[in-house]
């Protein structure tokens, strides 16, 4: 593992508007020279499993998932470049890996170009002794299967982490339901982030490739609204990519606790001073590419509760903690959020007798969100009592 204390971790920041092929192709090719070349991260000899989120069904204009385009360039410039040894997949929260793939337009682009899926459909479980939090996770076949992995995730918010990107994204690499009993086992966000981050010291992804043309405010990481960021993000570092990402949305890295376990962890760097953020046009300061390409109204969750100690007093967090809702009008009462939640005894019933919309035990639910993301008609929303806004007014 590199040591990230002793030298400045480089970012890759390449303006791309649209998701034009030639376009999307030309910033990914342009992007990887910057950053030395692929043949810097991954062995033309290696099997290298290229990681998209393709997180649930849904089509690549609703940014729940990695567009197509920007997984056809970085499979484009792999086959270009004589790797021969290339698949890709992903672990979706709910349904099948191969019909979830064809819905974003994965499928389509990697059967054109002779890729094949990765076995996401089978998992092993594996000892990791090594973890800090996590001693044993159950990772997918294709994923045990690969020499080297290369992440291709999607800039979203969540409602867990505030956002999903580099170091989210790897989760997918764990086997199906058991992400959800990951939730359960790891309730808080930041018990949550220190599993990813003995995730990513065993898995090792090689890099990590941001599709940020069009990103995810709001309810993220399904059912939020797209928003055009016009960025493509890369580096070797998973917290430096992350933490541009939280600058660019005007969110402080340091609340965010997959970048800030992540350095604990010795992936890599959120700190400005330890970053170097280079573009086409040369390198940029973190105010010049704040000042270019930010978006200080993105939708994202910027209170912190804990600042005001009020997380010690059991009574009062019942009051002001956030928590799923359900949207009777949006409801179709297909059940999914209930199969989706991780807990035993669920924390989410639909009585279909009754004809009524799901009902939350909250006194059971882990706010862990799991229902929200996988509701395939954004009929989940995750609240934020009006005693909570106030008291993140005063705190902050």
């Amino acid at each position: 593992m590199r040591d990230y204390n002793s030298e400045k971790s480089k970012v890759i920041l390449v303006k791309c508007t649209e998701y034009d092929e030639d376009k999307v192709y030309e910033a990914v090719k342009s992007g990887l020279e910057l950053l030395g070349g692929i043949e810097k991260f991954v062995g033309k000899d290696e099997r290298i499993l290229l990681k998209p989120n393709l997180l649930k069904k849904a089509t690549p204009d609703k940014a729940i998932t990695t567009h197509p385009t920007v997984f056809r360039a970085v499979a484009k410039l792999l086959k270009e470049s004589g790797y021969t040894r290339v698949s890709y997949g992903d672990s979706p929260g709910n349904g099948n890996p191969t019909k979830i793939s064809s819905s974003a337009g994965i499928k389509e682009v990697a059967d054109e170009l002779g890729i094949e899926e990765a076995n996401f459909r089978q998992g092993k479980m594996v000892e990791f002794p090594r973890g800090k939090v996590a001693k044993e996770f159950v990772i997918s076949q294709g994923v045990l299967d690969a020499d080297g992995i290369i992440n291709i995730c999607k800039m979203k918010t969540h409602a867990l982490e505030r956002i999903t990107g580099a170091m989210k994204n790897i989760f997918g690499c764990i086997y199906g339901f058991n992400k959800g009993l990951s939730h359960a086992k790891y309730q808080s966000s930041d018990r949550f982030a220190k599993m990813l981050a003995d995730l990513h010291v065993m898995i090792k992804p090689r890099l990590h490739i941001m599709d940020g043309i069009v990103a995810m405010e709001g309810n993220g990481p399904a059912s939020g609204t797209p928003v055009q960021m016009n960025v493509i993000l890369m580096s070797e570092d998973p917290v430096a990519l992350d933490s541009v990402f939280c600058r660019l949305i005007h969110l402080d890295p340091a609340s965010v606790p997959t970048n800030v376990n992540g350095e604990a962890w010795g992936l890599g760097n959120w700190h400005d001073d330890h970053i170097e953020i280079l573009t086409p046009q040369g390198e940029k300061s973190i105010d010049e590419i704040v000042q270019q390409y930010g978006n200080e109204n993105f939708d994202v969750y910027r209170g912190d509760i804990k600042k005001a100690g009020f997380h010690r007093v059991e009574w009062l967090m019942k009051l002001v903690r956030q928590r799923p809702y359900v949207i009777k009008e949006k409801c179709i009462r297909c059940g999914i959020c209930v199969n989706s939640c991780p807990v035993e005894g669920k924390a989410i019933r639909l009585d279909r007798d009754k004809g009524t919309a799901p009902e939350y035990n909250y006194d059971k639910c882990i706010r862990c969100y799991c229902c929200q993301e996988m509701c395939p008609k954004q009929a989940i929303e995750v609240k934020t009592p009006v005693l909570r806004k106030l008291l993140d007014k005063i705190v902050s």
